[in-house]
């Protein structure tokens, strides 16, 4: 899951470069709010999750948002 997750983040904000986990991705030139909503619209569709704004906000770094996808994705299962 985690693989699919970075490419989709990638492509999401229209990334090219390696990331890390401990990014901290409101830090990348490609975040802006277009690549917010492109990145939730991403999320939703290829994990069909949703987070809330107020927990959005919340989330500092790659992994963060990784772990908040991935408990959401199992809760659904």
């Amino acid at each position: 899951m985690k693989d699919k997750f970075i490419e989709s983040f990638k492509e999401a904000l229209e990334i090219d470069r390696p990331i890390t986990m401990s990014d901290k991705f409101r830090d990348y030139d490609e975040w802006n709010s277009l690549g917010r909503l492109s990145l939730i619209a991403n999320l939703d569709d290829q994990f069909d999750v949703t987070i809330e704004d107020e927990v959005f906000q919340k989330l500092i770094t790659v992994e963060d948002l990784f772990n908040e996808v991935a408990k959401r994705a199992a809760a659904k299962n």
